[in-house]
């Protein structure tokens, strides 16, 4: 009988995550997201992966405080025993995230120490937490951004901490590859979401400009995404190992 393969999503009740959660479960994996504080929207996507036939469940963490992790982790082993037989799962994709759109000059400390503990610390050290956890044999996709690649004023302090992290998931394919376990990036361009307050979705002016540097000539929505992140999670992907795969229609060719 063939092994039901789990996914774990940060940052899954909206947006980009949840997208990616919504397009794992079709391809047959069962997935547990992580809600920072809208529980009613998160067990919406957890319906929706019902729906497609998987098992769901969603855990509330905040992913920017390490104190959570190790009570998050007994809390969902014990509920993988207790659904699987076993605490181990196969795919970690780190997604959750907040926006930050400030000059360098008047970017605060505690705004840079916001950024860093949710987009890069949290991101370190949820996945070291996660190691013991995941299968050989297993995945871990880093969310990043377009962001490392090209500039935008604005938004240094959310573009380092995603520059880190691309540093780090190279080091984790080096240093997993005796388990098998690759370590990609997936670099979003500008995307339709609430994300940042929503200014891809909402400002007009920034929808254009965005339009006309993009070879595709559009900003991106959720869904340009999701599918994505679920190929790194298939066989077909087994050879792909250390990358970072911008997803942005063509931005700044």
């Amino acid at each position: 009988m063939k092994k039901t393969k789990i996914a774990l999503v940060t940052g899954g009740s909206r947006g980009l995550g949840k997208d990616m959660a919504i397009n794992i479960s079709k391809k047959g994996i069962d997935v547990v997201i992580t809600y920072h504080t809208n529980e009613q929207a998160a067990n919406e996507v957890v319906s929706e992966i019902e729906k497609n036939g998987q098992k769901a469940k969603a855990f509330k963490l905040d992913t920017s405080n390490t104190k959570e992790f190790g009570a998050f982790f007994d809390r969902l082993s014990a509920y993988l025993t207790q659904e699987y037989g076993n605490p181990n799962f196969d795919f970690l994709i780190n997604n959750a995230g907040t926006g930050l759109y400030n000059p360098i000059v008047d970017t605060s400390e505690e705004q840079f120490d916001e950024q860093m503990n949710i987009h890069f610390k949290g991101v370190y050290f949820l996945t070291q937490k996660a190691l013991s956890f995941i299968n050989d044999g297993g995945r871990i996709i880093n969310i990043s951004s377009g962001l490392t690649r090209f500039s935008f004023p604005g938004a240094s302090a959310y573009a380092c901490m995603k520059g880190a992290v691309e540093v780090f998931t190279r080091y984790l394919a080096k240093e997993l590859g005796p388990r098998k376990i690759t370590a990609n990036i997936v670099a979003p361009g500008a995307i339709v979401t609430d994300f940042g307050g929503g200014t891809n979705r909402d400002d007009n002016e920034k929808r254009q400009t965005i339009s006309n540097i993009t070879a595709l000539g559009k900003v991106g929505e959720p869904e340009d995404i999701g599918g994505v992140v679920t190929f790194l999670c298939t066989e077909d992907a087994r050879w792909i190992n250390g990358q970072r795969l911008e997803v942005s229609g063509g931005m700044l060719l």
